[in-house]
């Protein structure tokens, strides 16, 4: 019965992936990310929830930014933390999983931050700002979010599917893709990978 309601699960989440990506890039590739202009562009994970690039195939994010969640009249954005491992993390407060991992983000955050690390949150599909600020406010988040009501950010991370929340990029030091997870996320799934990236030897930045 279990194994059942969870093939049952992975056909929805499936669906999901695939109504979104169909949209941008289509279904069915056997590629994960493809060059464009020397960016990354998401396509199509065949079922997968969770990627890992090597090294060598690694692009970098176009440049992303946009209103500051806690004052709007401010802007941040990739640019701010250059040379930093970046956790870019997608979320909504009206979503039950991304209230279920902020706490393992924010003591990935509190962890990785002395080493060169942060968590950028992109808060989406919330367009009355005081109930994420209440939602960060509540539980002691300090890592920042970009406020992204209309999705117009996010949109920068080219085919990535917006429906999909919450979702993780963890991004190395030159802000190339290094994981993706399609679903909610642990400390203890991701404290390795991020290890990994932080130790990473600074002269290879550009």
């Amino acid at each position: 019965m279990g194994s059942s309601r969870a093939i049952g699960f992975r056909a929805r989440l499936w669906g999901a992936l695939c109504a979104s990506a169909l949209v941008l890039t289509g279904c069915g590739s056997g590629t994960d990310a493809v060059a464009q202009g020397g960016t990354f562009e998401f396509v199509s994970p065949d079922g997968q929830l969770e990627i890992h690039y090597p090294e060598e195939e690694r692009k970098p994010v176009a440049e992303l930014a946009g209103p500051d969640l806690l004052d709007p009249d401010q802007t941040i954005g990739l640019a701010d933390y250059k040379g930093e491992v970046v956790i870019l993390n997608t979320w909504g407060q009206w979503c039950a999983p991304c209230r279920t991992e902020v706490d393992d983000l924010q003591r990935l955050h509190e962890e990785f931050e002395p080493q060169g690390a942060t968590v950028l949150g992109i808060n989406l599909r919330d367009p009355n700002r005081d109930k994420p600020v209440d939602f960060v406010r509540d539980n002691g988040v300090t890592y920042p979010s970009i406020w992204d009501p209309t999705n117009r950010v996010v949109g920068a991370l080219r085919g990535f599917p917006t429906s999909v929340v919450p979702a993780t990029l963890l991004l190395d030091r030159q802000h190339r893709v290094a994981s993706v997870y399609l679903a909610e996320i642990t400390d203890y799934q991701l404290r390795d990978v991020i290890a990994e990236l932080v130790a990473d030897d600074e002269s290879t930045m550009p």
